[in-house]
């Protein structure tokens, strides 16, 4: 497995592509990219590496997460998915843009598929696992890799960190205890990749994260 990592700059926010080395097919997770010339990045990195893209996947329908999903539809025919519990969020996204103070670049489409918790995703011999982590959003999942240990966050956990539980839907004690019972019991090696900021570890964040201690 191999693991691009873009960082767009409307937030900004950490866009993942995770390709299987042999089949070169792919999943881009979280297709943040608000700009013209950051789609373009990400279609040419795509296209050089010869990837087939074969699923969308967004940890959670907040809008800078999904500012690239009409363009992965209309470059690669695919539709994003997500947990359907954030569905909710997706017609509210011009609202929430203006709330923050930037005109939306283009509507959402509608979702492709609904990810359930326990779901697991095939990128050729890739197996993820979403695993829903509640709190942030209704609807948050993380993309777990157990062979290659390591996972896909969004905003649920971050290096030193979690996500917010303010916005619409958001619930902290749901946040922290989902985080508790579904990520931390993990593997310390597990590589956690966050929607924003580094790369940390389960065992990292167990001794060092203030919100476990």
């Amino acid at each position: 497995m191999k693991i691009k990592t873009f960082e767009f700059n409307m937030f900004p926010v950490n866009c993942y592509v995770v390709w299987d080395e042999e089949t070169l097919q792919a999943t881009v997770i979280d297709a943040g990219c608000y700009y013209q010339e950051e789609q373009q990045m990400l279609k040419k990195f795509i296209a050089e590496n010869g990837l087939t893209v074969t699923h969308l996947l967004n940890t959670h329908l907040h809008l800078d997460h999904i500012f690239g999903n009409a363009f992965m539809l209309r470059e690669f025919g695919v539709s994003a998915e997500a947990g359907k519990e954030d569905e909710f969020l997706l017609p509210r996204t011009a609202e929430y843009c203006r709330m923050f103070g930037f005109p939306l670049n283009e509507e959402p489409p509608a979702l492709g598929g609904y990810v359930h918790d326990g779901d697991l995703i095939k990128i050729g011999n890739i197996e993820l696992k979403a695993l829903a982590v509640p709190g942030h959003s209704p609807g948050s999942m993380v993309f777990y890799c157990e062979a290659q240990h390591c996972m896909f966050s969004g905003d649920v956990l971050f290096r030193g960190s979690i996500g917010r539980a303010d916005l619409e839907g958001g619930n902290f004690d749901q946040l922290r205890e989902s985080i508790v019972a579904r990520l931390l019991t993990l593997p310390d090696e597990t590589m956690v990749y966050p929607g924003h900021g580094n790369p940390t570890t389960i065992g990292y964040e167990k001794m060092n994260n203030p919100f476990f201690r």
